[in-house]
């Protein structure tokens, strides 16, 4: 059920991209303009869907006590989640909550007070689980060396395809990929996926299954046999 409500918002933060891609050039004929108010309600959209999936994330974090094998476990979730991100999550006693900071390479940073709460129970419900699916991906200029990534199994591979150029940009343009750039790190495709971190790649519904490239191997024909 969670599943198919994050489905419809985010096809209805689609249309509504595409409606503004419609009627910005009709409203503002300055077509930088234009370009900028897109890009705006784009990162606008995606800062806020960052916040809902954080939130989220929190709230299916189990905290039956303070102990420290229990905060140890909440560590090793975030750093599942959220990659090469920076943590800082320190227990309050007097409170009854853990305090989490996390700081993303690209310079978003959240916080959350999680309280001490009982275990949820188990729902009669099985959650919808979206699966992974293939989504090999090549370069135009060597066909042969394959990256072997993953895809939600509700993406199409154009929708997939898309998410992942607009990530790579986003990535090269944040802090961390700005310090790479700097320290003489090649703007490339294999550097991408070697250095984005998963929860980056998890937010617009792709994985890396393998962080080095796989070749292709060509089959030769077999020889037919004769009787």
């Amino acid at each position: 059920m969670a599943e198919k409500k994050s489905k419809s918002k985010q096809d209805e933060q689609a249309q509504l991209l595409t409606l503004l891609r419609t009627i910005l050039p009709k409203i503002a004929p300055d077509a930088e303009l234009a370009a900028k108010i897109y890009a705006a309600a784009e990162d606008e959209l995606r800062v806020k869907n960052r916040v809902n999936s954080f939130e989220k994330f929190c709230e299916r974090i189990e905290l039956p006590d303070l102990e420290e094998k229990t905060i140890e476990e909440v560590k090793q979730h975030f750093m599942a989640g959220f990659g090469d991100a920076d943590l800082d999550i320190q227990p309050d006693e007097e409170n009854k909550s853990l305090i989490v900071d996390v700081a993303l390479p690209d310079g978003t940073e959240f916080h959350k007070r999680i309280p001490v709460r009982a275990v949820a129970p188990e729902s009669t419900e099985p959650e919808v689980v979206l699966k992974f699916v293939a989504f090999p991906v090549a370069m135009p200029g060597d066909a042969e060396m394959i990256w072997a990534l993953a895809k939600r199994e509700n993406l199409t591979n154009d929708e997939a395809a898309m998410a992942l150029v607009k990530l790579q940009d986003d990535f090269w343009a944040s802090k961390a990929g700005q310090k790479l750039l700097k320290d003489r790190v090649e703007r490339s495709f294999p550097e991408f996926v070697a250095r984005v971190p998963a929860g980056l790649l998890n937010e617009v519904g792709l994985k890396r299954h393998y962080k080095l490239p796989e070749t292709l191997k060509v089959l030769r024909a077999a020889k037919a046999t004769g009787r």
